[in-house]
């Protein structure tokens, strides 16, 4: 692993433990399960592209999926 791997994977999942404390807080379970794939999938993910496209996707799956979902 590669110096921005370890800071993109941290960064990610510092985000997740943003969207999992307010997913719980506010029952919100897009951002509550966004949080916890932000938190986990780093760990499987081999290239620093992969790890900013998913990343990316999942930080802005609450937003984007409100207006579609009740």
């Amino acid at each position: 692993m590669d110096t921005a791997t370890i800071t993109w994977s941290l960064l990610f999942s510092s985000a997740g433990l943003g969207y999992f404390f307010y997913g719980r807080r506010q029952n919100h379970k897009l951002a509550f399960y966004s949080g916890i794939g932000l938190m986990v999938y780093p760990y499987f993910m081999g290239t620093t592209a992969a790890l900013l496209t998913v990343g990316v996707l999942l930080m802005a799956a609450p937003f984007v999926l409100k207006s579609y979902l009740p």
